[in-house]
């Protein structure tokens, strides 16, 4: 798909959206034009990387920068910097699980620490018949999340707020980007995790982080593997970032 075709994309995705963003908004309002060029070619860039998409998911995808920015004016959900590469350094990357994974219909994956929706939404998107919890602590991103899924009619997403060391149910994987050291998050989710496994990887924690992890893992002293996100993306922003799986 090339950036004419992301840009229809776009304008299809605002159309079946106003009734949940502002109609006198435009998708990108207030960007300056170089800025929505850059946004454009990083929404077609994950279209590249999953060409599997369905129209569906394309339009998802599409109306997610319109909603986070109009939270982000109210909330301060996503770094206000990092809107000017949302697709890359927020949604691509939360997509960076699925190069590791693929999520079977039926699976449950529990999202902890979420924010606004990352991972969770995005790979909510991915995969439609697989059913996300996302959890947080603090109830002003649960609202943004709730309202992200309601926009998006994501089915397929549930939202709580709710301490880690709090949920109860069993999944099949547990996603998050880097909350907090990977001991302190192995304590918490420790026993959330089905014994039966149905994917190619065993149950367990698929964890997005970057940099170098040796101290941090040897502090966990369990087996685990890294996948480096610079063997499936070219941009520069992964060429530290790594999905940590760790089997439970």
């Amino acid at each position: 798909m090339n950036e004419s075709e992301a840009v229809w994309r776009v304008q299809e995705a605002n159309t079946k959206t106003r009734e949940n963003v502002k109609a006198d908004r435009v998708i990108f309002c207030n960007f300056e034009k170089h800025k929505l060029q850059n946004t454009l070619s990083d929404l077609t860039r994950i279209f590249q990387y999953f060409p599997g998409l369905t129209d569906t998911q394309q339009e998802q995808l599409a109306q997610l920068f319109s909603l986070y920015a109009d939270w982000n004016a109210k909330i301060n959900v996503v770094s206000r910097k990092d809107m000017d590469h949302f697709y890359i350094n927020h949604v691509l990357h939360s997509l960076g699980i699925a190069k590791v994974v693929k999520f079977l219909p039926g699976a449950d994956v529990l999202d902890v620490g979420t924010g606004g929706g990352f991972p969770g939404i995005p790979l909510a998107i991915l995969f439609p018949e697989t059913q996300f919890h996302l959890v947080d602590s603090i109830g002003k991103k649960i609202m943004v999340v709730e309202a992200v899924a309601r926009a998006l009619a994501l089915k397929n997403v549930r939202a709580q707020q709710i301490r880690a060391e709090q949920v109860r149910g069993q999944y099949d994987f547990v996603v998050s980007r880097a909350v907090t050291r990977m001991k302190e998050f192995y304590g918490w989710v420790q026993g959330r995790v089905k014994r039966e496994s149905r994917h190619e990887l065993f149950n367990g924690i698929l964890y997005l982080k970057g940099g170098d992890l040796t101290a941090e893992m040897g502090e966990l002293r369990k087996p685990f593997s890294e996948y480096l996100l610079a063997s499936f993306f070219e941009e520069p922003f992964f060429e530290t970032k790594k999905v940590v799986y760790v089997p439970l």
